[in-house]
């Protein structure tokens, strides 16, 4: 019999899967799809030669995780690339706000008259990342924190909406930075919670900096793997689990899932039925004949870019979204890794992508809304589009398994979902079932390629593991 069976060889199944392998326990991992990865991937969507990352690109927390961090995953493969500038929001004007690694930078991009609001607000948490990063990425009620103290002032701030955290600046950029980051929950500006997700990525920016792997991010998955394997676990791909009797005997199972699919495979009928999905997303791959001709220069040198002028506009459409809207100035998270990596394009040639906000299950078409908003700071962008992998929500649905809807943060980020994932319990890893464990993003600390879940996931079955002998 096997300890442990993982369902899903996404970042966090694969996480949990070597966290027990470490630990000595046999374990083996089943994939539906024919490849590791999950959110992980990377295809050639577009033209031959073109590799694209069909969900995640950049990994502020992937490169800051803890849990990989204390793994030799650079010696299976994985290497960071860095931009020259993590994250680049531009303006009408030809200007551009910046989140770069020196902090200076960062506040004098803002304007003199913000400069020092920003700096005051990152100041206390500034060379911490490594405890900040322990103590906000774990179920925040489940024991003491590392910093007491850090972590009530950095939660002061984190539950607050990014709305009110921006009233503190005086003009437009800040605002619309902080909002674009807070963005990345996919939740309106003004719901509690969202200053967390910005405040933490602009601190990312700081300490460990926002990069992509190189080759992609399958490196990450497949490093992930790589270290698995070596620590005597087995991954099978290609098999799709309807039932929990279809998988071999084992003293735990580990779910990379969505909550509805966990329920529905090990029988446990509405033990989520309070469970809600968000907002969905429209993202477009593309193959590029050259590099996206922005016109703030500071966005030609960023491996992130955000697109939408204004706090208010960047609200709207985050707002709209959620309300069941379809898009009409959609907010817009692009990203350009080829700039830094030469591996994912033929010579002189790029990948870029780009995603807006839509209702949850939308089947619209929001290439022409999503390519004028692109246009309005890149002149001539359609003019270089070589090819385009167009994929809305079904699509993303289609892809991935746990982005139900299109919903690619697993769940909503709204309301006492914020920080009570997939429900009110102690452990929320744990289930009805005492053999069954849930690991995906749909628990804390949330969404992103970091690991994190099935770290915390891994730790609830070691203990009862242990207990039972």
């Amino acid at each position: 019999m096997l300890d442990a069976v993982v369902v899903g060889a996404g970042p966090n199944g694969l996480t949990a899967a070597v966290e027990l392998a470490r630990r000595g326990f046999a374990v083996e991992v089943f994939e539906a799809a024919g490849t590791i990865g999950g959110g992980a991937r990377t295809e050639e969507l577009t033209l031959p030669g073109y590799r694209h990352d069909p969900c995640s690109a950049v990994h502020p927390l992937g490169v800051g995780s803890p849990a990989f961090r204390a793994m030799p995953l650079a010696r299976h493969g994985l290497e960071w690339l860095h931009p020259e500038l993590p994250l680049a929001h531009p303006f009408p004007d030809g200007t551009a706000a910046v989140l770069a690694r020196s902090v200076g930078e960062t506040a004098m991009s803002l304007g003199p008259r913000d400069a020092g609001a920003y700096r005051r607000l990152v100041a206390p948490y500034l060379r911490r990342w490594d405890t900040l990063a322990r103590d906000f990425l774990r179920t925040q009620w489940n024991g003491l924190p590392a910093d007491p103290v850090g972590w009530a002032r950095f939660g002061l701030h984190a539950a607050q909406p990014v709305s009110l955290l921006t009233r503190r600046f005086r003009d437009e950029k800040a605002r619309a930075i902080l909002a674009g980051m807070a963005g990345h929950a996919i939740a309106p500006t003004s719901g509690l919670c969202t200053a967390g997700p910005a405040l933490l990525f602009a601190l990312a920016g700081h300490a460990v900096g926002w990069p992509v792997p190189r080759g992609g991010s399958q490196a990450i998955s497949d490093a992930l793997g790589s270290y698995l394997r070596e620590q005597g676990g087995a991954i099978h791909v290609g098999v799709e689990v309807k039932r929990l009797d279809e998988l071999p005997p084992a003293r735990a199972y580990v779910f990379d899932t969505s909550p509805t699919a966990l329920a529905r495979i090990a029988g446990l009928g509405d033990a989520y039925r309070r469970f809600r999905y968000g907002a969905g997303v429209f993202k477009i791959d593309y193959a590029l004949d050259g590099p996206v001709p922005w016109t703030a220069a500071e966005a030609r040198r960023a491996g992130t870019v955000h697109v939408g002028p204004t706090s208010g506009e960047i609200g709207a459409a985050l707002r709209a979204a959620t309300k069941g809207q379809a898009p009409a100035v959609p907010f817009l998270i692009t990203a350009q890794p080829s700039l830094i990596d030469d591996s994912r394009a033929p010579a002189g040639k790029h990948t870029f992508w780009a995603y807006g906000h839509v209702p949850r299950g939308w089947d619209g078409d929001a290439t022409e809304a999503i390519e004028r908003q692109i246009e309005r700071f890149a002149p001539g962008f359609r003019d270089l589009v070589l090819a385009r992998a167009v994929a809305g929500p079904p699509r993303i649905a289609a892809r991935n398994a746990n982005y139900v809807d299109g919903d690619i943060a697993c769940g909503a980020f709204e309301g006492l979902q914020t920080v009570i994932r997939p429900k009110l319990t102690r452990v929320p890893y744990t289930t009805a079932h005492p053999s069954v464990f849930l690991c995906s993003s749909a628990t804390p600390p949330g969404p992103g390629v970091h690991g994190m879940s099935g770290h915390h996931a891994a730790r609830a079955v070691w203990r009862r593991l242990r207990g039972h002998g």
